[in-house]
């Protein structure tokens, strides 16, 4: 705590997810019944290969899965 350093810090959560599946995972939480659809020509999002969301080497995990998280 304190000032801020202007430095990036990598924190993730313990589990590895599609983008897509963070979306159905985040809408059956919420009770909410819309489907998500992958659409592989979706311009910019579908450019990302598929590790590029992954946390990079050194990246703090923290111990709270998604779905804990979620349910606070």
């Amino acid at each position: 705590m304190g000032t801020p350093l202007r430095r990036v810090r990598n924190v993730a959560g313990p589990e590895v997810f599609a983008l897509d599946e963070l979306g159905r995972i985040t809408l059956a939480a919420h009770g909410d019944p819309r489907t998500v659809t992958t659409d592989d020509s979706a311009g910019m999002f579908a450019a990302a290969p598929g590790d590029v969301l992954i946390a990079k080497e050194g990246a703090v995990l923290a111990p709270t899965s998604y779905r804990q998280w979620l349910a606070r």
